[in-house]
């Protein structure tokens, strides 16, 4: 987590510098009468125009002063948990971490915990779950990089957990199972279909499908881990409206979720492709490019492409492209020729924890 660290106080500025030496990917900002050479960053604006700078700019923020003069800088700045960075404001003294926004999904009460291990202070942390020594969904969700569906959910879900309701969890590769394990209430199952026959008061699935009208319930959170991979193949100047379209019929057909893609993948030879690395772009989506040696070492379900081996030397693209990025031989999709454009799916290699 990337963490700019503020202080206006001298004392401040020299807990400041201690926690930047004890926590990594972190910066201190400090007035430029406290500044070092070659130290800090250094500020000669008022701190309240510094702060929401800041605050769209790093993942974290540690602000070592008063809660007022954070809150009243940064208020008029929030957009939501699931995209506001994490927040904590310490004392100068560091006897304090308090974890002031984004405690779950922005990891600030985690960050307040590590500033607090740093200070040798005490992390004040004040959302219902941790009180209660519960793991959150939302909390766990970060920690395993899933997206959680829909954010307003979350505080439904996480009470139920509290008041020790019956939850359903279907996670079928069992990702967050084991946080779960011995919280009252909560039963495991590993099939979507079973989950859903079973009576209770909500419903957590961790999957890549779309689960249709359950998710506009209120009584359910889906987590989404991005564990596909998407294999293409396209002729020289496909457009990236094209390759979409085929990416959509073909997820929509399937029932999953484009918000489970880890990746794209595709051979070396179409790195410079406008239409894909335009789509890949606008999509947020890393590209994974392989060699067509490379290529050629994977086994697939289809016959070798004349085409493919005449074009750029592999005996495929989409397939064995997805199948190498996913690091598994499992196909949730095999080639499909739509237009300009190949396509596959494989699901990426999940470890399974052993039974406790």
């Amino acid at each position: 987590m990337r963490v700019a660290i503020v202080a206006i106080t001298g004392p401040g500025v020299q807990q400041a510098r201690d926690l930047g030496n004890a926590l990594p990917e972190s910066t201190v900002y400090c007035p430029e009468r406290y500044a070092r050479p070659n130290d800090e960053q250094v500020f000669t604006a008022p701190v309240v125009e510094l702060l929401p700078e800041l605050f769209a700019e790093y993942e974290g923020l540690i602000c070592v002063m008063a809660t007022g003069i954070v809150f009243r800088a940064l208020a008029p700045f929030l957009r939501g948990k699931d995209v506001d960075p994490a927040v904590v404001v310490m004392d100068e003294k560091g006897q304090y971490a308090v974890s002031l926004l984004s405690g779950h999904l922005g990891g600030a009460n985690d960050l307040a915990r590590s500033a607090a291990r740093a200070s040798g202070g005490q992390a004040v942390i004040t959302t219902a779950t941790d009180v209660n020594r519960l793991p959150a969904w939302d909390d766990i969700a970060r920690k395993e990089g899933l997206r959680v569906e829909p954010i307003k959910n979350i505080r439904k879900l996480n009470s139920l957990l509290l008041d020790k309701q019956n939850i359903v969890l279907v996670d079928r590769c069992k990702r967050i199972s084991e946080y779960f394990s011995g919280v009252p209430g909560v039963g495991f199952f590993e099939n979507i279909g079973e989950g859903m026959k079973v009576s209770a008061k909500g419903y957590v699935f961790v999957t890549h499908y779309n689960i249709n009208q359950w998710q506009q319930r209120q009584d359910v959170l889906v987590l989404r881990p991005r564990d596909l991979v998407v294999g293409i193949g396209c002729n020289r100047d496909t457009t990236a409206d094209e390759i979409e379209s085929v990416v959509q019929e073909e997820f929509s057909r399937l029932h999953l979720s484009q918000h489970s893609i880890a990746c794209i993948a595709t051979i070396d030879a179409k790195n410079d492709e406008a239409g894909l690395l335009q789509f890949a772009s606008r999509e947020n989506l890393p590209i994974e490019f392989h060699s067509a040696a490379a290529l050629n070492t994977i086994r697939v379900p289809s016959e070798p492409s004349p085409h493919a081996r005449e074009a750029v030397g592999a005996q495929g693209v989409c397939e064995p492209a997805a199948l190498l990025s996913a690091g598994c031989d499992r196909m949730l999709l095999g080639k499909q020729k739509r237009g300009n454009v190949t396509i596959a799916i494989a699901e990426k290699t999940v470890s399974i924890p052993d039974p406790l």
